[in-house]
């Protein structure tokens, strides 16, 4: 595709997205100047494009009204970008609907790219490597999540069905404040209007989405990513762990991430400063936080509950006997050498 085709392109592209656009608005958009728009203008006009000039201080061009979008055109890059974001949101777990879905969206692009283009693709394909397997999970319908994403946008309560872990299944009324991806998996954050607290569901175990009458106002506080981790951190579980850690929020987030522990920063602390912090969280075993907190090679102390303290000190006998173990092992060879 030639530079000046691409450039035509979109300015088709601007001028499709709605209103007047101002000459020189569209100079700058493509790096042109008026003479080369007006140029571009009278191609697309050739091509039975219907754009009218519109005169006056805040005159410039738009299409004229009825003209019906030409099939989708995409240049080599945006080809690429699109066919990438396909094979990396797969591998991610960013699929909606059917696993198939994005594969047949990707197979109807790349059967009418160009030679050329397909072999470039090929290439990223071959190289192109990913540090974890692609998780195995459940995909929310795409009906729910657009449904749910509309009442996010306008601000309407939404009815959703939806089965729950232990199987349960019931309808609940929610205020959505956003759609949240997060390690694969795809939640609807908001307030249950009921108990005026708030809830967080999979959008994979929600089989049906209504908007209802009524509007409900934008909440304050944390964006809805943070509210789904904050979530995470407080479910209820087997054990409620306290504990003082003295580091930077960074040096504890390291290990300790905002899905996994709250963190509170000391009285007026600097997030960069070394200094106690409170550090809580909830978990079903224990068993995983002894190394965590030897990784993190920071002093703390353990508040609750005391079977983590027994814990540590078991994980702290174990890597102590290896330790002496490894060094009896290098020196038994030059003792025997000694003997003899």
């Amino acid at each position: 595709m030639s530079r000046t085709t691409g450039r035509v392109l979109t300015l088709l592209e601007l001028l499709q997205s709605g209103g007047t656009r101002t000459m020189g608005e569209l100079a700058d958009r493509l790096g042109v100047d008026g003479r080369t728009v007006r140029r571009y203008v009278e191609q697309l006009i050739e091509l039975d494009v219907p754009v009218e000039a519109v005169r006056g201080r805040y005159g410039g061009y738009r299409l004229g009204p009825g003209y019906r979008l030409p099939p989708l055109m995409l240049s080599d890059d945006e080809a690429l970008a699109v066919l990438l974001g396909l094979v990396a949101g797969r591998r991610a777990g960013l699929t909606t609907a059917t696993a198939t879905a994005g594969e047949t969206a990707a197979a109807k692009i790349r059967r009418v790219l160009p030679a050329h283009l397909a072999h470039r693709l090929d290439t990223v394909l071959e190289a192109l490597a990913f540090t974890e397997p692609s998780g195995e999970f459940a995909a929310p319908d795409a009906e729910v999540l657009l449904a749910v994403a509309d009442a996010v946008r306008h601000r309407r309560p939404v009815s959703i069905r939806y089965t729950d872990r232990e199987g349960r299944c019931g309808d609940r009324v929610l205020h959505p404040y956003g759609v949240v991806s997060h390690a694969g998996r795809w939640y609807v954050t908001g307030e249950d209007p009921g108990v005026g607290e708030d809830r967080t569901f999979r959008l994979d175990r929600v089989t049906g989405a209504r908007a209802l009458p009524g509007s409900f106002d934008e909440p304050a506080g944390p964006d809805p990513a943070r509210r789904v981790l904050s979530g995470f951190a407080t479910a209820a579980y087997r054990y409620e762990v306290t504990l003082r850690i003295h580091g930077t929020v960074g040096q504890i987030r390291a290990r300790l991430p905002a899905s996994v522990a709250e963190l509170a920063s000391g009285a007026g602390a600097d997030p960069g400063a070394e200094c106690w912090r409170l550090v809580e969280l909830r978990a079903e075993r224990l068993d995983w936080l002894p190394p965590v907190l030897a990784s993190l090679d920071r002093p703390f102390t353990i508040e609750r509950p005391d079977e983590l303290r027994d814990l540590v000190v078991e994980f702290a006998d174990r890597l102590a006997a290896r330790a002496r173990g490894a060094a009896t092992d290098r020196s038994e060879p030059g003792q025997r050498e000694g003997r003899e």
